[in-house]
């Protein structure tokens, strides 16, 4: 796929930070239709209104993608009003940390971190992607995972299971449409480290692992999306715990984690966005 133009393309978490940044560049490439969903009507407002102005055809969505309910109708409107779309993009997200996992709030902060990150985007897809198969043209399913998806990390028990799910669900979907012959979908899974979008406010940067800029993640997600690759890890240092998990024993990979490159520290001073 060389660009959106001419396609419908949907994307969750859609107000403000990547999300928007998502739906910029799919109006900039000449999409047919851009599907936003948000849950805060006021940015909401906003970015469908600068949209508009730089000549999109915006459909947007107040949908609290935490109740299982509220995506089914939604994603029934969306079908009947626009289409199934072509590209899905699965971005909406929440974090709570800067808490050990006996001190979290089971249902503010673990079930709602799990129904957002991790039961959301498996909602969703499931939602659009027979329609997605049924147009029988290139589609994309992109899911934003995290680099806490590949490695745990004090502070971030609930984040980091949402994600491991996140990443097991989006790539099994992706062997599975392979399998069963669907190869004009494809499904990128995207694993990046902290982002400066206000999320992971007061978050910090390790050895080797940098706070990453929301327009260089945007730019590098689209690119992988376009050409249908698998998984993008950012940066690609993310990837040394991968190397070491099968090498070392994990005594000395906590200790390389923890005591060298800080990654255990990273959250310690976490605020995050209200």
């Amino acid at each position: 796929m060389e660009s959106v133009a001419g396609k419908r393309v949907l994307i969750t978490g859609a107000a403000m930070g990547l999300g928007r940044l998502y739906a910029e560049r799919a109006v900039a490439e000449g999409a047919t239709d851009v599907i936003v969903w948000d849950i805060n009507e006021a940015a909401m407002s906003e970015t469908v209104a600068d949209l508009e102005a730089a000549g999109g055809r915006v459909h947007s969505y107040i949908v609290d993608v935490s109740d299982r309910d509220a995506i089914t109708a939604a994603a029934e409107q969306v079908l009947a009003e626009v289409g199934a779309p072509h590209i899905l993009i699965n971005n909406a997200g929440v974090v709570s940390g800067n808490a050990y996992f006996w001190e979290c709030d089971p249902v503010k902060d673990v079930e709602f971190t799990m129904s957002i990150n991790a039961l959301a985007p498996m909602h969703i897809t499931r939602a659009f992607l027979p329609g997605m198969i049924a147009t029988g043209q290139d589609c994309r399913v992109v899911t934003m995972a995290s680099a806490a998806g590949l490695t745990s990390n004090p502070r971030l028990a609930a984040y980091c299971a949402s994600k491991w799910a996140a990443v097991g669900f989006s790539d099994s979907v992706r062997l599975e449409l392979e399998q069963a012959g669907h190869h004009q979908v494809k499904v990128t899974t995207v694993c990046p480290y902290y982002i400066k979008t206000g999320m992971f406010e007061g978050a910090k940067s390790a050895l080797l692992l940098p706070l990453l800029e929301p327009e260089d993640v945007a730019r590098d997600v689209w690119k992988a999306m376009l050409k249908g690759h698998a998984m993008l890890v950012l940066p690609k240092t993310v990837l040394l715990n991968e190397i070491v998990k099968g090498v070392l024993p994990t005594p000395l990979r906590d200790f390389l984690a923890g005591k060298v490159f800080g990654v255990h520290k990273t959250m310690e001073d976490f605020t995050g966005r209200r």
